[in-house]
């Protein structure tokens, strides 16, 4: 698959049961947070009292990798990614000895929410297909909310 299109056509092929959409509208996104939570908690260096994590380097993979599918969708993902940082950051420093438990927490959780859906569905993930699907998911819920606002992708 070479565009976005052909990429959330593919996606969709996936989900075509209305509880397992739903499902994902919730599962997807707290999927994205969490990971980015956990990630946010793996130092990987320390210059001059900056400290960078594996979040950093995720985001800059895929930020790129949506850049080359869409750039309107990555400047999307940048603006959300942005968001769940934040969010990330205000747990991070508010529950200092909680915070691995409740990314984990929701990672786990929302895992389990969309094969619950997946079941309800009767095909397996798209990712099991190709795991490039991982990160097709956010953008093919994104590209259903700029389609609806008349965003071109």
């Amino acid at each position: 698959m070479s565009n976005i299109n052909e990429w959330n056509d593919e996606y969709a092929k996936y989900h075509r049961n209305k509880a397992n959409k739903i499902i994902h509208w919730i599962c997807i996104p707290l999927i994205m947070f969490s990971l980015l939570g956990l990630l946010s908690l793996m130092t990987l260096f320390t210059f001059n009292s900056v400290t960078i994590s594996a979040l950093w380097f995720f985001i800059i993979f895929a930020i790129g990798y949506y850049i080359k599918l869409s750039k309107s969708l990555a400047l999307g993902m940048a603006i959300i990614s942005i968001f769940f940082i934040y969010i990330i950051e205000l747990i991070n420093l508010n529950f200092i000895n909680q915070k691995f438990k409740i990314f984990l927490g929701i990672f786990i959780i929302s895992w389990i929410g969309q094969f619950i859906g997946h079941k309800i569905e009767g095909k397996k993930p798209a990712f099991v297909k190709d795991l490039q699907f991982l990160l097709i998911g956010p953008l093919w819920l994104l590209s259903y909310i700029y389609e609806k606002l008349g965003i071109k992708l």
